[in-house]
């Protein structure tokens, strides 16, 4: 579980965010004195309380802002306090920055997210039904806090969420969000050059790979269409000379004209970097560690005997498949305390047409049965998924296969089985995901083909 930061007295409603970060400058490294012009300006005639409570109240307002990232321990500016004292007096800039700091370190992504799920179940969001919600998404604070309340006002300060409600402005959360993005670096690039770009880092494989896969691989994931013939024309050499790919001609092959691509450092540095930058604020830093490593890599330490390192392994191997697909990892982890003992090892979402979301199990286990399934199944009620897919370094059992038709035949569910063959294979290949994806696809289209004789 992670915890939203703690905010009590620092408030939008109860400082004025520049004027504090002058007294904070004034003060810098002093803490007594901070808290004595913090009460002095905020709290002297604070209700009827207590000089002992008001005091309280300025010492609240400090932890707020060391919480926030703003103070370290000793009172002193962090790079992110430096950063926004020098656009204090630019309003507009200095909330965007704040905003943008809650969202990617402060678990305001996982909060978002719940608050927008929420909408979209039409469920009434308050103080009340907040925290259980986060709490089914790994997200605590103490109880009694105030720390929603305040994440909230921060984040209508900059436009993220609207006055006085939880509604999300998504464009807002969005233009935000890309001043910070991976994919800011990509706009002078075409769509179906970026797209190409995105689906060869997506397979993280650093040495050279067909031109023509990866073009397979970015039309089944992004839905864009290449062809092979311009492909050079087109995609290639512009985004080779932007220096995120390096290209040559393969050796082998029908008149040796297909093209050979692999990533540059630069590519590494301006789109990967930033991506796992992001996801060291929301996962487990030993699977941010697993994530580095390639697909045999990950293989060795699936046959760990370190149970530990074991589960670390296919779950990491579980995040490069989906990314693969170009799906987008929600930062929301479902624990087993927050669902009757069963636990959901990650959730990505897609909004590319129609949105969906995806739930993941990963297992590694000889065989999987029935029983796995239906608890996955059960647990789509709560965390409202539309597919579901099973991972496993073994294989499923007939009645396992037998359920997952049955539920697909009879909802708008799809499940996806992933074993030790598919495994293999993708692992020597990953664009072999999309053949994969392609025969569950397939399967669930033949289960779910209507009778139309019968309507």
């Amino acid at each position: 579980m992670v915890e939203l930061p703690f905010g009590s007295e620092f408030s939008p409603n109860q400082i004025d965010l520049p004027e504090l970060l002058d007294i904070c400058k004034t003060n810098e490294g002093n803490k007594k004195s901070l808290e004595e012009e913090i009460l002095e300006r905020y709290f002297k005639r604070h209700g009827n309380g207590s000089e002992k409570n008001r005091r309280t109240l300025a010492m609240n307002c400090r932890l707020g802002l060391k919480s926030y990232g703003i103070i370290d321990d000793k009172c002193r500016f962090t790079e992110l306090g430096k950063y926004l004292y020098s656009c204090k007096d630019n309003e507009d800039e200095l909330y965007r920055q704040l905003a943008r700091h809650i969202l990617l370190n402060l678990n305001g992504m996982g909060f978002v997210q719940c608050l927008k799920d929420m909408a979209a179940a039409l469920e009434k969001i308050t103080l009340q039904t907040i925290r259980p919600a986060l709490e089914i998404r790994g997200i605590t604070y103490p109880r009694g806090g105030k720390h929603p309340s305040i994440m909230r006002l921060w984040l209508e300060k900059a436009g993220v969420l609207a006055k006085d409600s939880y509604d999300v402005d998504s464009d807002k959360l969005n233009e935000i969000l890309d001043n910070n993005d991976h994919m800011s670096n990509l706009r002078k690039l075409t769509k179906e050059q970026r797209y190409f770009l995105l689906a060869l880092l997506n397979t993280g494989i650093q040495d050279y790979q067909s031109s023509a896969q990866i073009a397979k691989l970015a039309s089944t994931t992004y839905g864009v269409s290449y062809s092979e013939k311009s492909l050079p024309e087109k995609v290639l050499n512009d985004v080779e000379s932007a220096g995120y790919i390096e290209v040559k001609k393969s050796t082998v092959g029908r008149g040796a004209k297909s093209h050979l691509c692999k990533p540059t450092a630069k590519a590494k540095h301006d789109l990967v970097e930033p991506l796992i930058r992001q996801l060291e604020t929301q996962t487990d830093p030993k699977l941010i560690e697993m994530l580095t490593k390639s697909f045999s890599e990950i293989l060795v330490d699936i046959n760990s005997d370190e149970t530990y390192k074991k589960g670390l392994a296919l779950e990491a191997l579980a995040f490069k498949l989906l990314r693969i697909l170009g799906l987008d990892y929600m930062a929301t982890r479902v624990r087993a305390e927050a669902t009757a003992g069963n636990e959901v090892d990650l959730l990505f979402q897609s909004d590319r047409l129609l949105y969906s979301r995806w739930q993941i199990q990963c297992k590694n286990t000889n065989n999987v049965s029935l029983e796995y399934v239906a608890r996955e199944v059960g647990l789509t009620q709560v965390l409202y998924s539309n597919v579901i897919v099973l991972i496993t370094t073994g294989k499923f059992s007939d009645k396992a296969r037998n359920y997952a038709n049955h539920i697909m035949k009879n909802s708008n569910l799809n499940i996806v089985f992933v074993d030790k063959k598919d495994i293999a294979v993708i692992a020597d290949n990953p664009v072999a995901i999309v053949d994969v994806f392609e025969r569950e696809a397939k399967r669930a289209m033949q289960i779910k083909k209507l009778d139309l004789g019968s309507l």
